[in-house]
C-alpha cells in the first residue's frame, strides 16, 4: 500500500528487489518473465507479469542514470534503450547517462533467450522495448505521485516533460532531483500507463547518440584500457593446427626475456606471464613448443569442401518440406541448377579479445571485459575457479566490436583467462590479451558452407519446384545450446532463412548435412542467414531471368503473403530509381530482399564491373524494423552491416594449408577501405509495431544484390562468396 500521507494513483504492488531508495535518488524499474527460446520479437504487454528491478537512477543533480542489461560493442544499444525509458519518464536527454548491468539473471535476462543474461540475434531493443517503457512509466507516476502530495492537488492535472514535474493550474514545478528521494519511497505501479505514440518526444527522433563524446575524446573505457594494480600481462601460444595439444614444451629462453615472470601449461596451450604486453609477446616468440597433432584438423579448405560435395549428393535432414519437388522438377520448362559455396569468415573486430581478473579481498573474483553472454561467463568461471557464480563479479567495459564473437557458448577466452589466472597462482591481477593474429587465426570462425539448388519454372515463368541441400558444420550441436536450438539433428542457426522462406513455393524441399570438421565455428553477424539469403536472393534472380521477368516484380509475385517484405522491396526499388536502368556499359542494377531476426530489409546495389574488377558505387536500402526507436542509429547500422560486410562479399576468405590457417592479419585480410565504400542511402519504413532489431538484418542482403547487379552489367553470374573477380574479365 502506499503511504497514507500520498493519494494513490495507480494500482501498486508492494516494493521489493529494485525499488533502492538512496541518497537523493529513485531506482526502479520492471522485468518480464522470460519467453520461450526463439520467440517472435515484442512481447505482448498483456502476457507478463512486472516485478521490480532496478533499470532507472535519478540523482539528486537530476542525471538519470539508465542501467543497460546488454553490452555495448558498437551497435548503439546504450542510445537506443536509454532512448526507451527516458521517453517514458519524461527526461531530458542532456541530463541521460547509462552504465552497464552488473551480471545477474534473475534481474537482467534477455526476455528472448531465455532465463540467462546475454547479447545476440539483434533482439537488445525488442525483448527491452514493453520492459523499459514500464520501468520509465512507474518512475514517472511515483514522481507526479510525490508532487502531488506535496501540492495538494489531484495527480491528474500533474504533467511531466525534460526532467520537469508540473502542476499547471498553480504554476508549481519541481525538478526530479528534488522529487526522487521522497518518491523512492513510494511502491511501484504494477501497471503504470504507457505512453501514447503521440505523447513521445525521444523514439523516432533523432537525438546524439550517448557514447559519441567519450569515444571522441577517449575517456570511454575497453577491456583493452583496464589497467588493475599491479596487473600483469598473459599471451597463450596456442596450436597452429585446431584439436592439437602440447606435447613438450622448452620455456628457458623465454624466461630469460626480460619483464617474463612465469611460462605455465594450460589446456589451450602455454601462457607466458610478464609485466607488460610485449616483453609477453617476446617471451612467447621465444618459446618452443612441440605439438601433438593426432587429434587436429589436418585437412586443406579444398579437402572439405571436397567432402561437402560428395555428402550434398545426398537429400539430408529434411530441415523444411512441402509437395513433391522432384516429380514437379521433371514436367518444368525450365529448370536452373546451382552450386553456391561460401568460405570460414573471421570476425575480426577492432579490438581483439582480452580480459582481466583478480582476487578480491572477499576472496571472490573481479573480471573487467566486454561480456557478452553474461551468464554463461560468470558460470564457466566460476567453475575453473571453484567458486559460486556469485563469486565472479563482471564488470562489463565498451567492446571494440565482436560481431557474435564475443558471445560464445563455451566462453572461451574467458575460460581461459580463468585457467591462465589459477595456473598463474592468483598472485596479481592478469590480463589476458589476444594479438591480432592470436584473434584472426584462433577459430569460431563462420562456417564454411555448401548449397546446391535445382529449382524449375512452367511455361508461363512460375516456379513449380525447388529441391535445396547444404552442407555446414552446425553451432549448436555439442554446445550447452543444443536441446534448445537444435531438433532432430537439425540446427535452426544454420538453416534459417531458407528453411522458412517468404517465397511462395509450391513444391519445396530443404534438407541439410552436419559438417564433421574439427575447426570451431561460431555465429558472425546475420549467422545462417549469411548464405541462405545469398542461395534464395540469386536463385530467385536467375528464375526471373530465365522467365523473362523484371526481378523485383518477380519476387513480388511471389510475395503477396508477406506485405512487411514487399513494402521494403517496393521502396527500395522506388529510391534507387529501379525502372531507370545504367545504360553504361558494364554497370547494372541488382536487388534483394529478406527477413532476418524479426525485421526487413531490401537492397538495390549499383555496381560497375569490368576487366576483373567490381566497384559497388551506391546502395539504397530499405528497413522495417517496427517503431524506429532511433531512426540515425538505424541508418547507422545498415551502413554500418555494409561496410563490414562488403568485404567479405568482394574478396575475404579463411582458407586452412594442411590444417593451418593462412590468413593472420589485415594484409592478407583486408578489411572495407574507405575509398571504397560506396555511397549507402537507408530509407525507413514508419511503423507502429513493436521495434525489432538492426544490428544484423543489413547484412544478409548486400551479397547476393551485389552478385545480381554484376550479373545485370555483365551477363555473367557469380554465385559463390567471395565473388570471383575474373569471372567478369572481358564482360
Amino acid at each position: 500500500m502506499l503511504n497514507a500521507r500520498r493519494p494513490n494513483p495507480l494500482p501498486v504492488r508492494p516494493s521489493r528487489r529494485g525499488l533502492l531508495a538512496g541518497a537523493g535518488a529513485l531506482v526502479v524499474a520492471f522485468r518480464l518473465d522470460p519467453k520461450p527460446a526463439r520467440a517472435a520479437p515484442g512481447p505482448n504487454l498483456a502476457d507478463v507479469k512486472a516485478q521490480p528491478n532496478a533499470f532507472v537512477r535519478i540523482g539528486a543533480d537530476d542525471t538519470v542514470t539508465v542501467v543497460i542489461k546488454h553490452l555495448d560493442m558498437g551497435q548503439g544499444n546504450t542510445t537506443g534503450l536509454a532512448t526507451i525509458l527516458a521517453d517514458e519518464l519524461g527526461a531530458d536527454w542532456r541530463h541521460v547517462r547509462t552504465e552497464f548491468a552488473p551480471a545477474d539473471a534473475a534481474l537482467y535476462n534477455n526476455t528472448l533467450m531465455g532465463p540467462i543474461q546475454g547479447t545476440g540475434g539483434s533482439t537488445a531493443v525488442a525483448n527491452s522495448w514493453f520492459q523499459l517503457r514500464k520501468a520509465g512509466a512507474a518512475a514517472r507516476e511515483m514522481l507526479m505521485a510525490e508532487a502531488a502530495f506535496r501540492w495538494k492537488v489531484p495527480v491528474s492535472e500533474i504533467t511531466v516533460a525534460d526532467s520537469l514535474v508540473r502542476h499547471a493550474p498553480s504554476g508549481r514545478q519541481a525538478r526530479f532531483g528534488e522529487l526522487a528521494a521522497s518518491a523512492a519511497s513510494l511502491p511501484v505501479p504494477s501497471e503504470p500507463r504507457l505512453k501514447d505514440p503521440s505523447e513521445w518526444t525521444l523514439i523516432g527522433q533523432t537525438v546524439p547518440r550517448l557514447d559519441s563524446v567519450a569515444k571522441t575524446n577517449g575517456t570511454a573505457v575497453y577491456s583493452l584500457d583496464i589497467r588493475r594494480p599491479n596487473q600483469v600481462t598473459a599471451l597463450v601460444a596456442r596450436a597452429p593446427r585446431f584439436g592439437a595439444t602440447v606435447k613438450s614444451f622448452d620455456a628457458a629462453a623465454a624466461r630469460k626475456v626480460a619483464g617474463v615472470l612465469d611460462v605455465v601449461q594450460v589446456p589451450t596451450g602455454v601462457a607466458v606471464i610478464a609485466r607488460d604486453t610485449w616483453s609477453a609477446m617476446k617471451g612467447r616468440e621465444a618459446l618452443t613448443v612441440a605439438w601433438d597433432d593426432s587429434t587436429a584438423e589436418t585437412r586443406s579448405s579444398d579437402a572439405i569442401l571436397a567432402e561437402y560435395r560428395e555428402r550434398a549428393k545426398g537429400p539430408g535432414l529434411t530441415a523444411s518440406e512441402r509437395g513433391d519437388p522432384q516429380a514437379a522438377l521433371k514436367g518444368a520448362a525450365k529448370v536452373v541448377e546451382a552450386e553456391f559455396t561460401f568460405p570460414y569468415l573471421a570476425h575480426a573486430a577492432m579490438e581483439p579479445l582480452n580480459a582481466t581478473i583478480e582476487k578480491g579481498a572477499d576472496g571472490g573474483y573481479d573480471v573487467y571485459a566486454g561480456f557478452q553472454f553474461q551468464t554463461v561467463e560468470q558460470a564457466t568461471m566460476a567453475a575453473i575457479l571453484g567458486v559460486t557464480a556469485d563469486r565472479v563479479r563482471l564488470h562489463s567495459n565498451w567492446a571494440g566490436g565482436s560481431f557474435g564473437r564475443r558471445a560464445t557458448p563455451t566462453a572461451d577466452y574467458l575460460a581461459e583467462a580463468a585457467t591462465v589466472f589459477k595456473a598463474s597462482g592468483e598472485k596479481a591481477p592478469l590480463h589476458l590479451v589476444w594479438t591480432r593474429e592470436d584473434d584472426m587465426a584462433g577459430g569460431y570462425y563462420r562456417p564454411t558452407v555448401l548449397h546446391r539448388v535445382r529449382a524449375g519454372i512452367d511455361g508461363k515463368g512460375a516456379v513449380v519446384g525447388w529441391d535445396h541441400v547444404m552442407v555446414g558444420k552446425s553451432i549448436m550441436i555439442g554446445s550447452p545450446f543444443e536441446a534448445m536450438i537444435v531438433k532432430n539433428g537439425i540446427d535452426a542457426t544454420t538453416v534459417e532463412g531458407a528453411s522458412d522462406t517468404a517465397y511462395a513455393l509450391p513444391a519445396y524441399r530443404f534438407g541439410v548435412h552436419n559438417g564433421r570438421e574439427g575447426v570451431p565455428v561460431l555465429w558472425w553477424r546475420s549467422v545462417g542467414h549469411t548464405h541462405t539469403a545469398h542461395v534464395m536472393e540469386v536463385m530467385i534472380d536467375e528464375l526471373a531471368h530465365a522467365a523473362n521477368v523484371d526481378p523485383v516484380a518477380y519476387r513480388l509475385s511471389l510475395l503477396t503473403q508477406a506485405p512487411r517484405l514487399s513494402g521494403v522491396l517496393k521502396l527500395a526499388a522506388e529510391k534507387a530509381g529501379w525502372s531507370a536502368k545504367p545504360q553504361d556499359q558494364g554497370r547494372g542494377l541488382g536487388v534483394a530482399v529478406h527477413e532476418s531476426f524479426g525485421s526487413y530489409v531490401a537492397m538495390v546495389a549499383d555496381v560497375t564491373a569490368h576487366d576483373a574488377a567490381i566497384r559497388v558505387n551506391r546502395i539504397v536500402a530499405a528497413v522495417d524494423v517496427g517503431v524506429p526507436v532511433n531512426p540515425d542509429v538505424i541508418r547507422a547500422q545498415v551502413e554500418g552491416a555494409v561496410g563490414f560486410a562488403l568485404s567479405a562479399v568482394l574478396r575475404n576468405r579463411i582458407t586452412l594449408k594442411d590444417g593451418q590457417v593462412q590468413e593472420h592479419n589485415f594484409d592478407a585480410y583486408e578489411p572495407t577501405r574507405m575509398s571504397e565504400m560506396p555511397k549507402v542511402e537507408v530509407h525507413i519504413v514508419p511503423s507502429q509495431a513493436a521495434p525489432t532489431g538492426i544490428g544484423e538484418p543489413g547484412v544478409p542482403v548486400l551479397g547476393p544484390s551485389i552478385a545480381n547487379a554484376v550479373f545485370a552489367a555483365t551477363g555473367r553470374r557469380l554465385r559463390s562468396l567471395p565473388l570471383d573477380l575474373s569471372g567478369v574479365k572481358g564482360a
